[in-house]
């Protein structure tokens, strides 16, 4: 299986073909995997050097000149370091954009603290009208790239990783899928934690949600799907810091009683290189440590 940075650059540049109004920007990152495209369209690919905060500044000028640019590095330097240049070049001068991020949370585990980014999600929670793709699967990714890149004048950001699930989802943005119903209480699973997820809730009595989009929040699935349980109980499984939808369960839930169990990657900092497989266990994001955790919470 080929993996979502793979699928982004083969998507893109196939884009790049059938729609003139298309534009990538980057920062060497994946530069090797746009040389072709770069070749057929020097005026439309265009590689800035080492200089995130130029990446995304130059993705909004692109923008206000009526482009549909889509920026791409490594989720740490697309929204950390560049988080000014996302704030005012996109988000103040009210255009749009497509930023493509990749190495997620601790897919980069070896490349250490510089080149994760657990809190990217969290820090565009902060900005007004973004709409956050977290795929699981290539399939996915590649679904929800086309679409975002056809998505108007949308400010868009698109999180790939090495972590994916096995088989991909039909993805409806803005929408969470119902995979399994349950009267236990409800487990939402995004993006590349749906088979921990599935494994750990195999055998108990759960409504099982996916989301391969979360923002905007699936305010009204969630309410008809603790409608349908017990008790209005909800787990919200992350692929990044512990609590970053927390407020939008929470939100979804205020005409009811509820409890809201938010895991994530942790706070603390994993001092640790290892792989990202080795960071997943580290977390407590396994299928195993997922297990214990949920069962204590709804009492399974």
């Amino acid at each position: 299986m080929d993996t979502m940075r793979e699928r982004f650059a083969a998507v893109t540049t196939e884009l790049l073909d059938s729609d003139p109004r298309l534009a990538v920007v980057l920062a060497v990152i994946s530069s090797d995997r746009f040389s072709d495209a770069a070749r057929a369209h020097p005026d439309r690919v265009i590689d800035v050097g080492i200089r995130e905060q130029l990446l995304v500044g130059a993705t909004g000028g692109l923008a206000l000149t009526g482009l549909r640019p889509i920026a791409h590095t490594f989720a740490s330097f697309l929204t950390e370091r560049a988080f000014e240049q996302v704030k005012l070049d996109i988000g103040h001068q009210g255009v749009g954009a497509v930023l493509v991020s990749a190495g997620a949370s601790y897919d980069i585990a070896a490349g250490g603290r510089t080149h994760q980014a657990p809190g990217d999600v969290a820090l565009l929670d902060t900005l007004d009208g973004w709409t956050v793709h977290v795929p699981g699967h290539p399939d996915e990714a590649d679904a929800l790239l086309r679409h975002a890149a056809a998505d108007g004048d949308s400010r868009v950001y698109v999180r790939l990783s090495d972590h994916s699930n096995v088989a991909p989802r039909p993805v409806s943005p803005g929408r969470f899928q119902v995979l399994r119903e349950g009267r236990a209480g409800v487990v939402l699973a995004v993006g590349p934690m749906l088979d921990a997820v599935l494994d750990a809730t195999a055998d108990r009595d759960v409504t099982v949600l996916y989301a391969s989009t979360v923002r905007p929040f699936d305010a009204a699935t969630v309410r008809e799907a603790t409608a349908g349980t017990d008790a209005a109980d909800l787990v919200v499984v992350e692929p990044y810091l512990t609590g970053t939808s927390s407020a939008h369960a929470a939100e979804a839930l205020a005409d009811v009683p509820h409890r809201v169990l938010a895991l994530g990657t942790r706070r603390a900092e994993l001092r640790h290189y290892g792989t990202w497989r080795e960071h997943v266990a580290g977390h407590g994001l396994d299928a195993e440590s997922l297990r214990a955790r949920i069962d204590a919470f709804l009492r399974v």
